[in-house]
């Protein structure tokens, strides 16, 4: 009998993977949609503007010109700092906080618990982070495999750890972290200078429009919806940029406002708070010539940040992390582990840590309830 060969079987969850890539694809373009509804938000506005309100409406030529001028400063700026904040990639942390093939191999032949979490603090001993989990467990992404720096987050949509996140913006397609976060900034104070210089020269033209003093010609359409978009979308950026300018001055996350961050021995929702000119310091950087232009400037790598620890009373019993337990005698403390040299300049100006307290910070690290266990968080 003559035996045929037979057919190799088809590699399993073939098809699946093949539509699953094709779904991410769609997901992808999807993604653009907001962003290319504010690309084509803004090519209109400069059509409608220059062409039907400056060309062929305004009949004076200084004001023609000042108008023309002053637009394409703001029209200048508006994109290139939207173009930044787009196409700036989120910075994700150094190989020190990833684990080395040891510690992973570790990590898993241990058993969920405290076994774990020796591991991660060996991992971390040496590592500048002073933030824990709600249970007081070292902050770790079961995802990337690294012990997560101060401030650090992971992005569901990204789907990688993002330095210093803020939030995963829409319009922007882009995660706002550490890489951009001065960039979006920008983008949101030039938006709205662009929109209100808008509204402020097109209001006298938008009441003509009412009063039937335009000429019956299409521009009067241009003219009435540039009003309404630019005075609505004025007042939605400015509450936008009111909230972010608060946390700048308070340098604080969006995360960090809604789950502030915890320390080795209680929550501290100003724990990275260094006083106004300090905080502002840390977006805009040192030299105020880059403030307002799209370049980067920000202090630091985005895996060390300057911050005040409150220093638990060494007569009282160790607490969890996660309560906002405090000491009848609270100290602020500079942190024992060095900082990077671009932020440690910060702390020059104010008042020094002796060494007996430094010594007593440093035996803690690494010191937890043996109660405690791993936590994930995002």
């Amino acid at each position: 009998m003559r035996c045929g060969k037979m057919a190799a079987p088809p590699p399993p969850g073939g098809a699946a993977g093949a539509w699953g890539g094709v779904r991410r694809r769609c997901q992808r373009l999807l993604y653009w949609v907001p962003v290319l509804f504010i690309s084509s938000i803004l090519c209109w506005s400069y059509y409608a503007y220059v062409t039907q309100l400056c060309l062929l409406t305004m009949t004076n030529i200084g004001e023609k010109v000042v108008c023309l001028v002053a637009y394409h400063i703001f029209f200048m700026l508006f994109v290139w700092s939207y173009w930044k904040t787009i196409f700036t990639l989120p910075m994700n942390p150094s190989k020190e906080f990833h684990l080395s093939y040891s510690d992973k191999e570790s990590l898993e032949r241990e058993p969920r618990g405290e076994s774990q979490q020796e591991v991660l603090r060996r991992a971390a001993k040496d590592l500048p982070i002073y933030t824990r989990t709600m249970s007081g467990a070292i902050r770790y992404c079961d995802r990337c495999r690294l012990v997560k720096p101060d401030r650090c987050h992971h992005c569901s949509v990204c789907d990688k750890c993002i330095l210093k996140m803020d939030h995963h913006c829409p319009w922007v397609n882009n995660c706002v972290g550490f890489s951009n976060y001065k960039f979006f900034l920008l983008f949101l104070a030039y938006s709205l200078l662009y929109c209100l210089f808008i509204a402020a020269t097109d209001l006298q033209y938008f009441i003509k429009f009412w009063t039937n003093d335009l000429p019956d010609t299409q521009a009067k359409f241009h003219i009435m919806f540039l009003f309404f978009a630019a005075a609505m979308f004025s007042v939605s950026l400015s509450s936008l940029f009111g909230y972010h300018c608060w946390l700048v001055s308070k340098n604080k996350s969006t995360l960090e406002v809604f789950r502030a961050p915890i320390f080795r021995h209680r929550t501290d929702k100003n724990g990275f708070s260094l006083g106004f000119s300090k905080n502002l310091r840390q977006v805009f950087g040192d030299e105020k010539k880059y403030w307002l232009l799209p370049v980067f400037s920000s202090l630091g790598d985005g895996c060390s940040f300057p911050t005040c620890l409150v220093n638990q009373d060494p007569e009282q019993a160790s607490t969890p992390g996660g309560l906002n337990s405090t000491s009848k005698n609270e100290n602020h403390l500079f942190p024992a582990k060095p900082l990077r040299d671009s932020q440690s300049h910060l702390l020059t100006d104010t008042p020094s840590w002796s060494e007996t307290s430094a010594k007593a910070e440093k035996g803690k690290v690494g010191m937890s309830n043996p109660a405690l266990t791993m936590e994930n968080e995002t």
